[in-house]
């Protein structure tokens, strides 16, 4: 456990701030019973540049870490290049480079122990004789449906269907949790079809069952469901200078008194205050000209008056654009000052070919030109096309 927590304590954090926890008596049995720390993975793959919605997952391995727990964190190389093949490896490895690096960033941010923080490479045992074999066991045993149904909600899909890579997802998932030799997996409720796969099939070739830990997704700051890389309205960069965050944030949809599918307000709840807590930094304070501010410590405060109007959009952007920025302001100073992390960018997320302007033809000397059309206009009564072409040479144009 970490220092001066109490198993309960230590539990109570682990199963906090989550939508959901499949078989959590797991969790008691490690800690009360066994009396050593939980081991927790949650994977992510190295695909689009991480953005401000990592914060997310971050805060609840941040909390993890606080509560004694062993997180490792699975760079799920191979599961990347099944996203996107067209991406060659060595791009995917510089990828993964560069999410450890913001990994690391971002949990320092909020102040936490990294000690007992682990990193996996996928594919430093996805390849490997044995983990292939149970991969082919799985595969036995699941029919289509199966596969594509636990993997809905995560997969990437065309208008024809599920790739067979794709399909790989919910058994290798579930693989990992054996291979990575943890007691629980946490990630997104949007991957409980595959924690549930993973409960229903992992026994089959031998495998204990482990606990699910599921956070709530989480608006974005447009109009979609959850912040996205591929929506640019809908995130804001880890590396954002304060004016790009400001200019973000203002443009944020927020609709006055309405909390339901606010993406601010979901950001302060589930990032905010929480970071807040674990840097032991006091209340969330929201300034307000010629009153006094207002100052927040639960979600069910700030949800209260945004929703009488005590608490308006402005002011909460105001508020929130200010602490985004000061969890920032570290990352960006650890970018600044690591040439490794630097150097690694620009081979994982290199910039777009800049376009070739197409040279113009020069249409030669005007006089020349006037000369040629002349040319022609003769040839075509003394001589046809072969007079043209003839002539036309002779004037070099």
């Amino acid at each position: 456990m970490a220092p001066q927590m109490s198993p309960e304590d230590s539990i109570a954090l682990i199963k906090a701030n989550l939508q959901e926890v499949l078989n959590p008596e797991i969790i008691d049995n490690v800690i009360l019973k066994e009396k050593r720390p939980l081991k927790v993975y949650w994977g992510t793959a190295p695909t689009g540049k991480p953005h401000c919605g990592y914060f997310v997952p971050m805060m609840k391995i941040a909390e993890l870490l606080a509560a004694g727990c062993e997180v490792k964190v699975l760079l799920a190389d191979i599961h990347a290049f099944l996203d996107t093949s067209i991406i060659p490896l060595e791009q995917v490895a510089a990828r993964a480079k560069y999410y450890e690096f913001v990994i690391k960033a971002l949990l320092t941010a909020v102040g936490v122990d990294i000690s007992r923080l682990i990193f996996v490479l996928g594919s430093s045992y996805q390849y490997s004789m044995e983990y292939t074999r149970d991969r082919f066991k799985l595969d036995a045993v699941t029919r289509y449906h199966t596969a594509l149904k636990a993997g809905s909600e995560v997969v990437k899909t065309s208008a024809e269907g599920a790739t067979i890579g794709g399909l790989q997802y919910p058994g290798m998932q579930s693989l990992d949790e054996e291979y990575l030799g943890v007691d629980a997996q946490f990630g997104g409720v949007d991957q409980r079809k595959i924690f549930v796969f993973a409960i229903e099939n992992l026994h089959i070739v031998g495998y204990k069952l482990r606990a699910h830990l599921m956070n709530a997704m989480v608006p974005g700051l447009g109009d979609a469901v959850k912040m996205s890389a591929s929506d640019a309205d809908s995130k804001i960069d880890l590396l954002d200078n304060s004016a790009d965050v400001a200019k973000k944030l203002k443009k944020a949809k927020c609709e006055p008194k309405t909390v339901e599918g606010n993406g601010v307000v979901a950001f302060v709840e589930h990032v905010i205050l929480r970071a807040l807590k674990l840097k032991n930094a006091g209340p969330f304070i929201v300034e307000r000209r010629d009153q006094e501010p207002l100052s927040y410590e639960s979600a069910d405060k700030l949800k209260e008056d945004y929703t009488a109007d005590v608490l308006t959009p402005q002011l909460l952007k105001a508020a929130v654009t200010v602490q985004l920025n000061n969890l920032l302001a570290p990352i960006i100073q650890a970018f600044q000052e690591s040439k490794e992390w630097q150097d690694v960018e620009k081979v994982a997320y290199p910039p777009p070919a800049a376009k070739v302007k197409k040279e113009k033809k020069d249409k030669g000397d005007p006089a020349k030109r006037a000369a040629a059309a002349e040319a022609r206009k003769l040839a075509l009564g003394e001589g046809g096309v072969e007079k043209v072409v003839e002539d036309v040479k002779k004037l070099d144009v």
